[in-house]
């Protein structure tokens, strides 16, 4: 019998789980239509504006992969990079994140959940596709609809295609009596024209702002954004510029979609308290292009955590230090911060690059030194160098006020691509000279207080790690430059090898695809 636990087997049962995507409401009812793990009764289903909707909402539930669960990506890539060690409890602590860590990650260790979670929402985005024309709605909505669905799984196929490389690029629903195991793995290059292709037609129907009750969705902005950042990769520099020129608008000032730097850097990584008069004041500022929302009002618990229903953010926990105290002193002035698991301990390295950088309080969080002022303990874990990730940090005064433990249950949204992050990109695509990547440039730095310097591709180099330290882009940055042979040879890295990421070995037998080299 052939063996399904593999990429089509999560495609087969893709509507098995699903979450509630809460700033733009949800409904149970579309998983209810899942008759078992091998059909879906889409013949019942698709049939209104409410329907389509709700199953919409299902596509979109697969972006808490960046953040959500303990094999989110951030603190996995994180781990992979210069600026972080894996960090945890123990070396034995999640073997995935501790493979990818030291470069010792093979096929049995690599968490299948990379593989499978975008795949399902792949899978999902092919149903509305597919079923959305058919629904009794506004022919307008239809093709927005469609247009967000189609950005999701363009989004979604690159995550793919840049961890793994060699992917199947599926378009169509798969059913139990296809012949799914032997779909071929397509080459890389198809799969970009195809997503660029996609994001590009999606482009005319989508909105070109959100209205209040739309946070969170995909905008005409953020398809380009989406759309400039997969150009890149794709080495289409020209590309990349346009899109990102039309997201980014003049360096400085606020955009034809509205963005605009934040004025404060810290601002991008506060949460207000559940109390606050505004519990969302911190949500979607003017820099979000696309935003990751995280609630605890879905009351996230261990026996669903991590299996696409939880809707807290797991950053938090996992980077907070493990048995942290406040010491009972006078005037202590020390953060009380939640105790965490340890994970993404910060490099001495990075620390010392950071040095003199109004970012650095910001990003990183020195526990060493108010240990040595008295002020705190903590139980220093695997890799410990006693600084932490602190634009996560979870805090005791932002513990969840209802039901599901504490940990699993912190709000802080997570912003996976934001108007600094675009400025830098479109700067590099424009080739790292000329005015308006000097300008682009200078915004970045000149919102933190820091002078020019001359724009060059090792300027923006040095001005993506320091802007961007722990959001989880490191790792792709390095692999894109060509850098991670030697800024990553103190871990293990091999070249030709470890810039793609082996395919879960569950993945593989009786079927068509083929392991990575090296793997």
């Amino acid at each position: 019998m052939k063996n399904k636990n593999f990429i089509y087997k999560g495609l087969a049962v893709a509507f098995l789980t699903g979450l509630s995507f809460t700033n733009i409401g949800c409904s149970d009812s579309y998983l209810d239509e899942v008759q078992n793990s091998g059909a879906f009764s889409t013949d019942s289903y698709f049939k209104n504006e409410q329907q389509s909707f709700s199953a919409l909402i299902s596509v979109y539930d697969v972006l808490r992969k960046y953040s959500a669960g303990f094999e989110n990506t951030v603190t996995f890539f994180n781990a992979g990079s210069d600026d972080f060690y894996s960090g945890g409890g123990s070396s034995n602590d999640g073997a995935g994140i501790q493979g990818f860590n030291n470069y010792m990650i093979n096929p049995n260790t690599m968490p299948a959940s990379y593989w499978r979670d975008y795949y399902q929402g792949i899978a999902r985005a092919n149903l509305v596709i597919e079923k959305v024309p058919g629904a009794s709605m506004s022919e307008d909505l239809k093709k927005r609809y469609i247009a967000e669905a189609k950005v999701l799984r363009s989004l979604y196929y690159f995550e793919l295609v840049r961890m793994f490389g060699n992917i199947p690029l599926i378009l169509k629903s798969i059913t139990v009596s296809d012949d799914y195991w032997h779909i071929p793995q397509a080459k890389p290059s198809d799969v970009y024209t195809q997503i660029e292709n996609d994001i590009n037609a999606a482009i005319p129907d989508l909105m070109m702002t959100p209205g209040s009750s739309d946070k969170g969705r995909i905008t005409q902005g953020t398809a380009r954004a989406i759309l400039g950042k997969i150009y890149l990769y794709d080495k289409k520099m020209p590309e990349a510029a346009a899109q990102f020129a039309q997201v980014n608008g003049t360096p400085g000032g606020t955009s034809q979609y509205g963005y605009k730097l934040v004025a404060s850097y810290a601002d991008l990584f506060k949460v207000a308290l559940e109390t606050d008069p505004d519990p969302n004041k911190y949500k979607f500022l003017s820099e979000s292009i696309l935003e990751i929302m995280h609630t605890n009002k879905g009351s996230s618990d261990w026996g669903f955590w991590g299996q696409g229903k939880d809707e807290g953010n797991s950053i938090n926990v996992m980077v907070g230090p493990r048995s942290y105290s406040l010491k009972n002193i006078p005037n202590n002035d020390a953060p009380d911060i939640y105790s965490g698991w340890a994970f993404n301990t910060v490099t001495e390295n990075f620390v010392n690059f950071m040095q003199g950088d109004p970012r650095l309080d910001v990003t990183v969080f020195n526990a060493k030194k108010l240990v040595t002022d008295g002020k705190i303990t903590y139980a220093p874990a695997f890799a410990d160098t006693g600084y932490f990730l602190n634009k996560y940090l979870p805090t005791n005064a932002l513990k969840s006020s209802l039901p599901g433990p504490a940990e699993l249950n912190f709000r802080q949204n997570y912003i996976a691509i934001r108007l600094a992050d675009t400025y830098l990109m479109e700067a590099e695509a424009l080739g790292s000279t000329g005015a308006r990547a000097q300008a682009l440039l200078d915004a970045v730095r000149s919102r933190v207080g820091l002078p020019s310097v001359p724009v060059s591709l090792q300027a923006i180099k040095d001005e993506r790690r320091r802007e961007l330290a722990g959001e989880g882009h490191r790792w792709f940055d390095l692999v894109r430059w060509g850098d991670a042979p030697s800024k990553l040879a103190f871990k293990g890295f091999k070249a030709n090898k470890n810039e793609i990421l082996p395919i879960p070995f569950n993945e593989l037998p009786n079927t068509s695809l083929k392991q990575n080299p090296g793997y």
